[in-house]
């Protein structure tokens, strides 16, 4: 696992010391999270105090001095591909999914500033009276000032998914790792909910990932990480731990790295 000097150092390395304590083991990372995470108990939607729960998260990461970025899916308000099954043109729907993006984003940035955490919402599709549109040099500043980054509207092409969109902004914003949240913690070789003896994976490459054809993420997002030689850390959202706890290397994940 690539940590704050380099990719390729495991997370149960410990980082070095500092004159102020120890140094975080990763300089910057990625978040992916689907819209369903935000509905909490409900099942359409946006549930509050699990925004805001989320959100506690992302600030006990940057509190450690961990530049952090977002992509947040939005299942949790549109889905186009349900639609299209339904004769919607492809094209429409994934724009449409693309909105709903925003709408979390602004939700989760809303979360984040009621704590104190500067936050901006990067679009891939320009809407300027609601959010900033995408460039790059200018997303990493803001990362530099140490403000947290959600970026919104997938890649602003349809056909891409979100956890597209979160390799590749991952990649240009040179982060160390992308840190998926899911219900579980981690990878299994079958359902979890359903088969209570599947095995679950500390490791695995990008290739098992796409050969076993293991539900992580699209395998456009896992050829790209590939490609780029990023490490996916995928864990619980409800991990003990909580998400800085994973950051550091604690609770249960499994990661996608090269064999």
């Amino acid at each position: 696992m690539q940590g704050a000097t380099g990719r390729g150092m495991s997370m149960a390395d410990e980082g070095a010391g500092t004159a102020d304590g120890p140094r975080p083991r990763f300089r910057r990372v990625m978040l992916k999270i689907s819209g369903e995470a935000l509905m909490g108990p409900q099942a359409y939607g946006l549930h509050p105090p699990t925004v805001d729960r989320i959100a506690g998260q992302i600030q006990a990461v940057r509190d450690l001095g961990v530049e952090i970025c977002l992509v947040i899916g939005g299942g949790n308000i549109f889905r186009g591909l349900q639609l299209t099954a339904q004769g919607m043109e492809r094209t429409t729907g994934d724009y449409m999914g693309m909105l709903a993006t925003v709408m979390n984003a602004l939700a989760m940035q809303s979360a984040l500033e009621s704590r104190g955490v500067y936050t901006r919402v990067i679009s891939a599709i320009p809407m300027d009276q609601v959010c900033e549109p995408y460039i790059r040099r200018r997303a990493v500043r803001h990362l530099e000032k140490g403000r947290v980054c959600i970026f919104a509207a997938g890649t602003g092409n349809p056909y891409f998914t979100t956890d597209t969109a979160a390799t590749l902004r991952a990649s240009e914003m040179s982060c160390e790792a992308i840190f998926k949240g899911t219900q579980v913690d981690g990878i299994y070789d079958s359902d979890p909910k359903k088969n209570p003896e599947a095995k679950r994976y500390a490791r695995i490459s990008y290739d098992d990932v796409l050969s076993k054809h293991l539900k992580v993420m699209d395998a456009a997002a896992i050829a790209l990480a590939r490609d780029n030689r990023l490490p996916i850390v995928v864990f619980s959202l409800d991990d003990p731990s909580g998400l800085a706890g994973v950051v550091e290397g604690e609770g249960r994940f499994t990661i996608v790295e090269p064999a």
